[in-house]
C-alpha cells in the first residue's frame, strides 16, 4: 500500500461552525462597536460640555502660564457656584475686539459685579481697598497701572492678566459679561514638568 506524497495529501472539508458559534461571534463584534460608539459619543460629549483642553498662545498669564502650556477647562464650574476672585478663565473673544486669529482669552478675575475696581501706585483697589495678590510673585506686584475708577456693571467681571505690563485685559476690553465665560482652567497639564493647579 502506498502512502501519499506530502503535496499529495487528501483534503478534508473543514467543517461550518455550528450557527450559535457564528451567532456568538456576531454578537461579540456588534458588542464592541457599540463599546466604541458609546465611548466616542462620551469623549465628545465631556469635550463638548464638561471638560477642554486650551493651550497658551500668549504671554499674558506670565509667570502663571506661559507659552504652549495646556490647561483642562471646567465648562460647568460656573453652573454650581459663581465666579470668584482669582479665578483663572477662559471666555470667548468680545465682539469688538479684532485681534486677528483668536477666538477665547484666558485671564485671571479680578473685580466682581458691582465693585468699583481702580489702580494706585501700581496697586488694584477693590472699593477703595488695596487687593492682596497672592497668585502675583512679589516682584511684579505693586506694577499694575492704568484702571482708571470703574463701577464693574451687574453681571459682568473685570479680567486682567497676571503678567501686568503685557495684557491686553479688562483695562482694554473693558469688563466681560458672564456669557461669554466659557468655564474654569483649573489644572495646568503640560509641560509634565509643571502640572498643578491653578
Amino acid at each position: 500500500m502506498s502512502i501519499p506524497a506530502a503535496d499529495q495529501q487528501p483534503t478534508v472539508d473543514a467543517p461550518d461552525p455550528p450557527p450559535e458559534v457564528r451567532s456568538t461571534k456576531r454578537r461579540a463584534l456588534i458588542e464592541w462597536a457599540v463599546i466604541l460608539v458609546v465611548a466616542l459619543l462620551a469623549a465628545l460629549l465631556l469635550r463638548t460640555f464638561v471638560v477642554q483642553p486650551y493651550f497658551i498662545p500668549s504671554g499674558s498669564m506670565e509667570p502663571t502660564l506661559k507659552i504652549n502650556d495646556k490647561v483642562l477647562v471646567n465648562k460647568l464650574s460656573y453652573d454650581f457656584h459663581s465666579v470668584h476672585r482669582g479665578d483663572v478663565i477662559v471666555f470667548k473673544k468680545p465682539a469688538d475686539d479684532t485681534t486677528p486669529g483668536i477666538k477665547d482669552l484666558i485671564k485671571r478675575v479680578i473685580g466682581l459685579p458691582g465693585e468699583t475696581i481702580s489702580s494706585e501706585h501700581g496697586y488694584v483697589y477693590i472699593n477703595g481697598v488695596r487687593l492682596n495678590e497672592p497668585w502675583l510673585p512679589k516682584v511684579d506686584q505693586g506694577v499694575t497701572f492704568g484702571i482708571k475708577p470703574t463701577l464693574i456693571p451687574p453681571g459682568e467681571y473685570y479680567v486682567m492678566g497676571d503678567n501686568r505690563t503685557d495684557s491686553a485685559d479688562s483695562r482694554v476690553i473693558g469688563p466681560i459679561p458672564k456669557s461669554l465665560i466659557v468655564g474654569r482652567a483649573f489644572i495646568r497639564v503640560w509641560p509634565l514638568s509643571r502640572i498643578g493647579t491653578l
